[in-house]
């Protein structure tokens, strides 16, 4: 597998695991669960990691996914992590992270056939 491929299946991994540990959690719990913040956060982590292990070329042939906003997400939350705003992480849960993964599901289907 290739190291495009393996860093895709960890994003893709990654967001699945943000939507499933924030599963059943309004806003609110999940402001007051610090379990499941760390969990997600971690994972959102992961995600914008992997995003900067994609070769500049994957990313260019790709320009409909947002992978500076992955990216930029992963800074926040490694080097800002006292002014995270978690009004905006319920939004990378609730809207950005499924919308991600609808776009990245495509291109993963050839190494599903591999």
């Amino acid at each position: 597998m290739s190291r495009d491929n393996a860093s895709l299946l960890d994003i893709i991994q990654a967001g699945q695991l943000v939507l499933q540990f924030s599963q059943g959690l309004s806003r609110e719990q999940l402001a007051a669960d610090l379990r499941s913040q760390s969990a997600i956060l971690y994972q959102i982590t992961i995600m914008g990691e992997a995003t900067k292990r994609l070769s500049r070329e994957f990313r260019e042939q790709h320009p409909g996914v947002p992978w500076d906003d992955v990216a930029g997400m992963r800074d926040i939350i490694a080097h800002q992590y006292d002014r995270i705003d978690f009004d905006i992480v319920w939004q990378v849960i609730q809207r950005n992270i499924p919308e991600l993964l609808d776009i990245l599901i495509i291109p993963l289907l050839p190494i599903q056939n591999s």
